[in-house]
């Protein structure tokens, strides 16, 4: 009887800590989306296109319904492609949602837009490696998602930098106050485009979480998709995070690079969407800060490479490279301390 007692103590507290972790997966996504909403409505705020507050609803609402355009497979690259899922634990999983929600909010206090994706690729290794050694490690697809580092921001620059080429090209002969007027308003389907690339990449991420975490105690199996009420809970999450806004970021994404105007935010919000839109259908879980700044860049140097504030830039690249070892370290730190607890 006394053996029957504590074997439901030991259960209750186990469903409990399970409860609690996917609570905190739930913050960590709330943060993704409080510290990159200044991906999504810097331009468009810094053009004065939208209010701060309809800039965040526009972005918070189109953040939700992501989950009705893309398909699930960024987050099976973050549940089974980083690390072998098999020597997933809870407390692993603690560790590294812990590690990513601390380097989130202090490159927010120090207004640096770094990559809510990468401070969790980071915290998964981290406390992976701690707890397992390094053959745990899927090097494949952490080798991707580094490489994007580097080809994400590229290729919102290139892709920037061209459409902008095209864009002055067509109103070359129109007005200045004409031009400001028509991007005014189509900067208002290119802020909403590039938000609904964000949530769909980035709310994935704590899918893979979850689902991951619900692998390690059985209640669910290496062959299924996470379910409806992870899908909605990650999108309300980072929805709601977005609503709130992390505002020290804005003006570092928005008026510290460089100076845009009306049609130069279109054409980075553009170049940003459809490099989320194709990162996300091949499933790979890229950085919406990095894809958008280098998409900024590529607008603002169209005027000319004087017209970035490349000591600006600096910070951000070296926030950039930072992200994944400072995070893996604070995770590694973390999980040792739940194990020596647990």
């Amino acid at each position: 009887m006394l053996g029957h007692c504590s074997q439901q103590w030991f259960i209750y507290i186990f469903m409990t800590f399970l409860i609690i972790l996917i609570g905190l997966v739930l913050v960590f996504d709330f943060i993704n989306g409080f510290h990159d909403s200044a991906n999504s409505i810097a331009t468009v705020v810094s053009t004065k296109v939208l209010s701060p507050f309809a800039a965040v609803a526009l972005a918070a609402t189109f953040n939700f319904v992501a989950f009705l355009v893309f398909p699930l497979r960024v987050a099976s690259t973050i549940g089974k492609g980083i690390i072998n899922p098999d020597i997933v634990t809870l407390e692993l999983i603690a560790a590294a949602v812990s590690a990513a929600i601390i380097w989130n909010l202090l490159t927010w206090y120090k207004g640096l837009p770094s990559s809510s994706s990468h401070t969790l690729v980071g915290g998964l290794v981290g406390a992976a490696v701690a707890g397992n050694g390094f053959g745990v490690v899927i090097y494949s697809g952490v080798l991707k998602i580094v490489l994007f580092i580097v080809i994400a921001p590229l290729l919102g620059m290139i892709m920037s930098y061209i459409i902008s080429v095209i864009v002055l090209s067509i109103v070359k002969n129109h007005s200045p106050s004409g031009v400001d007027k028509h991007f005014r308003r189509l900067q208002l389907l290119s802020a909403s485009a590039f938000s609904l690339g964000h949530g769909g990449n980035d709310a994935q991420k704590s899918m893979g979480i979850i689902w991951v975490a619900l692998l390690a105690v059985g209640k669910v199996t290496k062959d299924s998709d996470p379910a409806l009420w992870i899908v909605l809970s990650c999108h309300a999450a980072i929805a709601l995070g977005t609503l709130f806004g992390g505002w020290r970021i804005v003006k570092t994404m928005g008026q510290k690079i460089t100076k845009l105007k009306p049609f130069e935010g279109f054409c980075a919000e553009t170049a940003g969407a459809l490099t989320l839109f194709g990162a996300t259908h091949f499933g790979i879980p890229v950085s919406t800060t990095h894809t958008i700044t280098g998409s900024i860049m590529g607008a603002g140097a169209i005027k000319g490479i004087s017209a970035v504030k490349w000591g600006v830039t600096t910070k951000i690249f070296w926030a950039w490279a930072l992200t994944i070892p400072v995070s893996a370290f604070i995770g590694a730190g973390i999980y040792y301390i739940l194990s020596a607890i647990l």
